[in-house]
């Protein structure tokens, strides 16, 4: 224990509490952690070392130690790649269309949901909206292709409502980005609202209370208490989907992929794919050298926002 001495003369007592003072008290919840900590050393700092075949030309028979070294060769076919371009459109592009409707409409429904007095058919919204995430991408991408085929329900819908042909949404590209955003939404809509219902419940009632008393509607409460008082946890979920937004997917466009479509289906990830185990020789270097980018370009966009929201002096995540 130390002293220091108060404004008005009187000595405080103060604490001085050591990091291993803190880890020792703390142990219980050391021990808990150990398993998280190896997991993610294992599998997302150990893999880090394969990045090294990323400047060689990787031969699978003779490993990383008798592979041939090539320097910057694979960045530079990657950067002279118009495909590589096309792929990275594509994914900035749906990863936009992801952040920009996932997040208004999560924010809208659990709004919605906040204002729900009736328990039972709130949970059952909750329910009925949530259950889609747990569907594989495989089932969700073969109902959407039923859904949205050229005798499909949608294309029935407006065959009924007075459109003279139905619309070939599986074939044209300038449909695709909007046809994926629609799929993402209608199955992580319910997932993401999760997050901000449970921020809407730490808001203090006595907020909503005073709002009412000074003649405030629901859309004001909602406007000056409700949105206000998420506003923090919006920011920390804003920077952590900036950080991905490079990570647009696998499974949606490479199941949905057809010649038709497939300058504007094909992502990052699915070039990776291609190089690392398509064609008769895989090319592993050009598929890890493509990751690899795209993980410096995820730190760089993360730290990129979070330094903008704290310059702002808004919540951030670091």
């Amino acid at each position: 224990m130390t002293l220091k001495t108060s404004t008005a003369g009187a000595i405080l007592p103060t604490k001085k509490k050591g990091f291993f003072r803190t880890l020792g008290k703390q142990y219980q919840l050391m021990i808990m952690s150990v398993p998280v900590l190896l997991y993610v050393l294992l599998f997302n700092y150990g893999p880090l070392w394969g990045w090294l075949t990323a400047f060689q030309d990787y031969n699978v028979k003779k490993g990383l130690a008798g592979s041939k070294w090539v320097g910057w060769d694979n960045f530079k076919f990657i950067f002279g790649d118009s495909e590589f371009y096309l792929a990275l459109r594509n994914t900035v592009a749906m990863s936009v269309i992801n952040l920009v409707f996932g997040t208004l409409c999560a924010i809208i429904l659990a709004i919605l949901l906040n204002e729900v007095r009736n328990r039972k058919f709130k949970r059952t919204v909750q329910t009925v909206t949530y259950l889609p995430h747990f569907l594989s991408w495989v089932i969700v991408v073969g109902m959407a292709q039923d859904i949205f085929a050229s005798k499909g329900s949608i294309n029935e819908l407006l065959l009924a409502l007075g459109s003279k042909e139905p619309v070939f949404f599986l074939g044209k590209g300038e449909y695709y980005w909007w046809l994926f955003g629609a799929i993402n939404v209608w199955k992580e809509v319910g997932w993401g609202t999760i997050i901000y219902i449970a921020a809407m419940t730490g808001i203090d009632p006595c907020l909503y209370e005073a709002a009412e008393i000074d003649g405030a509607g629901r859309f004001q409460r909602i406007l000056h208490v409700t949105l206000p008082g998420i506003k923090s946890t919006f920011m920390v979920l804003l920077i952590m989907n900036i950080g991905h937004l490079l990570d647009a997917g696998f499974e949606v466009q490479y199941l949905m992929e057809n010649p038709l479509i497939w300058k504007f289906s094909r992502t990052i990830d699915v070039y990776v794919m291609k190089y690392s185990f398509g064609g008769a020789r895989p090319r592993f270097s050009i598929g890890v050298a493509a990751g690899m980018f795209k993980s410096v370009v995820a730190i760089i966009l993360l730290l990129g926002a979070n330094g903008i929201a704290k310059a702002l002096d808004e919540e951030t995540l670091i």
